[in-house]
């Protein structure tokens, strides 16, 4: 036990020791964005704590410690009129392990085409979208570890382009008997790069325009460049660091390493009252290595800080089953606020 301990501290170590900042160089952006809103509330510090229908996008191991079968739905109202929706669902199986189904889109309102000659628009609108379909297993190898498999198809929409993908996700669990503390891992989509193409990408061109005669109006597609996806590793802590009764205090911690960006670390904690209502709250990308040549604070380098929310369980015909509601809230600084709801069905 002390050895795992001292392993998973110096994988934080290592992960937050060679930062580099490559923004803009990964594709489907919408793969970093948070689900649940309990996750969300807690600073998206979850990869322990993860064993819901949002395990999912954390840490597909978690769902192997669902004690049954669960329906999320979640609707976000993003930043800049971008709308998130989520659903997630789980069921075991037996002999198997516990499966589950997702779906993640993103989605915003219709834009005018506009061009270089006609910068007021052309008449034409075009929509722009994004959607992830995912396939999840998890299995409890032993009482206290356990591990799970995400495979996702990723695509993104702009006009009458389109990119696709494959990605893995893979998760692993281990409880200890120390507090009930968890410590989690995951790497999230590993997989293909993806290329835009499409009839945006025809053009019509002169080879020669100096010459009388040619054809001035060859048909040509552009060649565009592939661009990796956002692979993200985490790793973290979480434990019971106070009981009072059926009511506990639950602090957790992830260390974050993405390719694309700095490493940072996310911090959360949960108050569980009867195991009926919970209040939450977090801070997220803390630590974060400041850029001063666009910033001059680590504030100010970062949009997200503090989070917090809550929920409440309200049991349906008997203690198995039953409804629970989420909400959070998180600060993103000068591009305000955003307020995340979802709705869960166990049973």
């Amino acid at each position: 036990m002390r050895k795992l301990l001292i392993i998973v501290l110096l994988v934080c170590a290592v992960s937050l020791s060679f930062g580099q900042y490559k923004g803009g160089t990964t594709a489907a952006q919408f793969l970093k964005i948070g689900v649940g809103s309990r996750a969300t509330g807690m600073g998206e510090a979850y990869v322990a704590m993860s064993r819901d229908a949002s395990g999912l996008y954390w840490n597909p191991a978690g769902i192997a410690l669902a004690p049954g079968a669960e329906i999320m739905f979640q609707r976000n109202n993003w930043i800049a009129d971008i709308a998130i929706n989520y659903m997630g669902v789980i069921f075991p199986l037996y002999g198997i392990g516990t499966v589950g189904l997702s779906l993640t889109s993103l989605t915003m309102d219709d834009m005018p085409v506009t061009t270089e000659y006609e910068p007021n628009g052309t008449g034409e609108e075009f929509a722009a979208s994004d959607l992830a379909l995912q396939m999840s297993l998890a299995r409890s190898l032993t009482d206290r570890f356990s591990i799970g498999f995400n495979l996702k198809y990723i695509q993104q929409n702009i006009w009458h382009s389109t990119a696709s993908g494959m990605a893995l996700d893979v998760g692993t669990l281990f409880r200890t008997q120390f507090k009930d503390m968890r410590l989690g891992m995951s790497i999230s989509n590993y997989g293909s790069s993806m290329t835009m193409s499409g009839r945006d990408a025809l053009e019509r061109i002169d080879l020669a325009p100096g010459l009388e005669g040619n054809n001035p109006a060859i048909p040509a597609d552009l060649s565009m460049d592939s661009w990796d996806l956002p692979l993200i590793f985490r790793v973290g802590v979480a434990m019971d660091v106070l009981e009072l009764g059926v009511s506990k205090l639950t602090v957790a911690a992830d260390a974050i390493h993405p390719n694309d960006n700095y490493e940072s670390v996310n911090l959360g904690a949960e108050f569980n009252i009867l195991d009926k209502y919970f209040l939450r709250a977090g801070l997220k990308s803390e630590f974060v290595e400041t850029n001063t040549s666009l910033a001059s604070s680590n504030l100010e380098a970062r949009e997200e800080s503090f989070t917090f929310g809550a929920g409440f369980d309200l049991p349906l015909f008997g203690s198995g089953s039953g409804l629970r509601f989420d909400w959070a809230y998180g600060d993103f600084g000068r591009l305000k606020e955003v307020q995340r709801f979802n709705l869960s069905l166990y049973f």
